[in-house]
């Protein structure tokens, strides 16, 4: 089964809790928030505060994306304010697997995030200690980017990689995912759909969450 996981960082700010509603009535289950610190990333988003008025807005999941460097830093925190799930990547973090752990202690799913050109060998010893996986299918920093056509290929070798050491980790892909290339994108092995400006750059933030469902679920 999978979740469409609307982003928010392509959402209306001053109207943010009447867009949280509206994909939630569109069978919105998780709701991803991009944290990028103008490091890791070349943008600056937002922060704890943030995710704490988000967390008495709604019951959704609230999934918790850390671009930023030294993540382990900052991890935690996002569970204490409301995050259920919290990812920091690969790239970013040099003692991975003590951050990981560390999310689980506090309450939060642990997950990590792995960039385009990553190659997932550097995801093989940290799986055991995640969650799920944050598979980018655009370079991560900006919202509405084009769909990098190589990541299905590179989705299908994680699920392998999952499956062959039956390990329970799900595998979110994040980047350019829209009703063309959703149904591939859940036929290759992703559970958790990232959606920015496929959802808030349609006008109807409710509808276009239905529409994505829809079209997903013929390969379910």
């Amino acid at each position: 089964m999978f979740e469409i996981a609307p982003s928010i960082l392509s959402a209306d700010f001053t109207h943010l809790g009447d867009e949280i509603r509206a994909v939630e009535a569109g069978g919105a289950k998780v709701l991803h928030v991009d944290v990028m610190d103008g490091q890791f990333v070349p943008n600056i988003t937002i922060g704890l505060p943030v995710v704490e008025s988000i967390r008495k807005a709604t019951e959704l999941t609230i999934d918790t994306h850390l671009m930023i460097e030294e993540p382990s830093r900052y991890a935690v925190k996002f569970v204490e304010a409301g995050a259920n799930m919290v990812s920091v990547h690969v790239e970013a973090d040099v003692h991975l697997q003590r951050t990981l752990t560390a999310i689980r202690e506090a309450g939060g799913q642990s997950g990590v995030a792995i960039n385009p050109a990553t190659l997932l060998a550097a995801l093989e010893e940290a799986l055991p200690f995640a969650d799920y996986v944050v598979l980018m299918s655009v370079n991560p920093g900006f919202g509405g980017q084009k769909f990098i056509h190589t990541s299905l290929d590179k989705l299908r070798r994680l699920r392998r990689m999952i499956n062959e050491r039956d390990l329970p980790t799900r595998i979110e892909i994040d980047g350019g995912v829209g009703k063309e290339n959703i149904a591939k994108v859940v036929e290759s092995g992703a559970e958790i759909i990232v959606a920015g400006s496929a959802v808030f750059g349609k006008g109807n933030p409710t509808e276009a969450v239905k529409e994505l469902i829809e079209t997903a679920t013929v390969w379910v």
